[in-house]
């Protein structure tokens, strides 16, 4: 049976502020992810807020992954989302949103997982 893909969605806490701070080095891990997992990057954008924080999002052919950071409250939102388009994509989503709690050393406030 056809399933539409799995979308989690989660709130980090997070000690490390300088890596809420900047978004070269989530940038980096985020290319990284997107080889290890044979995804294909179409669009991103990252941007960095004046006094704190970033935001990027990464457009995939297999759907996408976005973060927002508040490195004043040590916060960060993250979701990513792969459709099973041509296969199930579902331990892909739960390995990079495992890559990404460890990147940060997060505490997760906030998990919701949806079979799309």
């Amino acid at each position: 049976m056809y399933t539409k893909g799995l979308h989690i969605m989660a709130t980090f806490k997070v000690d490390n502020t300088a890596l809420l701070s900047n978004y070269a080095p989530f940038k980096e891990l985020v290319n990284n992810l997107i080889i290890t997992h044979q995804l294909s990057n179409v669009g991103d954008t990252y941007h960095s807020f004046p006094e704190f924080g970033f935001t990027a999002n990464v457009c995939l052919t297999e759907s996408h992954l976005s973060i927002h950071t508040w490195p004043e409250y040590g916060l960060a939102t993250f979701d990513v989302f792969l459709s099973n388009f041509k296969n199930d994509n579902s331990q892909k989503v739960t390995q990079i949103f495992e890559a990404v709690k460890t990147f940060f050393n997060a505490e997760v406030e906030q998990y919701n997982a949806i079979e799309r």
